[in-house]
């Protein structure tokens, strides 16, 4: 580790226990995700992370959130977990068309943060290391106008940027309509340029090659050239986590 990243470490956690917290239970790649996400500024990352703590604590006090509380989310079968990337990244897909807007934001909510962790905690080698990321396909085929939820977007992107610092490490974005662009128009307003540039909306086919080797044929569903079914993520077991 260069020594810049070892004094902004040591600033950070200082700066952490003045805002009366503690990050005794976390190690160096979780702190570095804080740093690098807020540009190495290490007050900054402390109240970034002192506020994800509190967000934690708030919203996933048992360390999970229960499938049982997000039952109508995920009888949509919408969201699918595929296994690792050649990289070792777990690999996400999300089928907008098979989406409509929430009438239980709560519930939206909660679904999120469980498809979130659930994505991440796969790409566990029996316990965490802390600097885990995921790629996820966003595809957009058959998508109508009923499918489309700015607010949905806008929230997990929130929650993206705000509580799973340097969690995303590629989003590729399929079959776009016409009518979509607008609307990506208006969400990306609310997406920092760091997100952004992790962001390939896929519409040429560099870009498509760019895809399947980043991923791989193993991993790949079979609609997008690859070799793999679709697995639901409720579906997935995850083997439990040393202690």
């Amino acid at each position: 580790m260069e020594k810049s990243q070892e004094l902004a470490l040591t600033q950070m956690r200082k700066s952490v226990q003045k805002l009366g917290s503690s990050t005794e239970k976390f190690g160096e790649p979780t702190l570095m995700r804080f740093l690098i996400a807020r540009s190495m500024d290490a007050d900054k990352a402390a109240k970034m992370f002192v506020k994800w703590q509190e967000w934690r604590s708030t919203w996933v006090p048992n360390g999970f959130v229960p499938e049982s509380e997000i039952g109508e989310e995920l009888e949509a079968r919408k969201i699918f977990l595929q296994g690792l990337s050649r990289s070792g990244q777990p690999l996400m897909v999300i089928k907008a068309s098979k989406h409509f807007p929430s009438k239980d934001q709560l519930q939206f909510k909660k679904f999120v943060i469980c498809l979130l962790d659930k994505t991440i905690a796969s790409s566990f080698k029996g316990q965490e290391i802390g600097n885990e990321k995921v790629i996820a396909i966003l595809d957009l085929q058959k998508l109508s106008y009923k499918n489309v939820d700015v607010r949905g977007f806008i929230t997990g992107f929130q929650f993206l940027q705000a509580y799973y610092a340097e969690r995303l490490a590629k989003l590729f974005i399929l079959n776009m309509p016409g009518f979509f662009v607008s609307v990506w128009r208006m969400i990306s307003r609310f997406l920092k340029k760091a997100t952004l540039e992790k962001i390939v909306i896929v519409s040429n086919e560099d870009e498509r090659e760019q895809l399947f080797k980043e991923i791989g044929a193993e991993v790949l569903p079979e609609e997008y050239g690859g070799q793999a079914k679709l697995v639901p993520i409720q579906d997935v077991v995850l083997p439990p986590l040393d202690n």
